[in-house]
């Protein structure tokens, strides 16, 4: 789980872009898109053959 705490003179700006940092670091974010929908075993395999692809092409 993310926290972010204020200091005494901090300003909400400040914390919630230093919250939207850590949130994008963790991968909480992406992750929540990724299951947003469920994806049929079949459809995963196919996702990681084309990761895969996209990776060798890049390497």
């Amino acid at each position: 789980m993310t926290q972010v705490l204020l200091s005494d003179n901090e300003g909400i700006e400040s914390a919630l872009r230093r919250f939207k940092r850590q949130v994008s670091k963790a991968g909480i974010l992406a992750d929540f898109k990724k299951r947003r929908f469920f994806e049929t075993p079949q459809e995963k395999r196919k996702q990681k053959a084309v990761t895969a692809r996209r990776k060798k092409r890049l390497y």
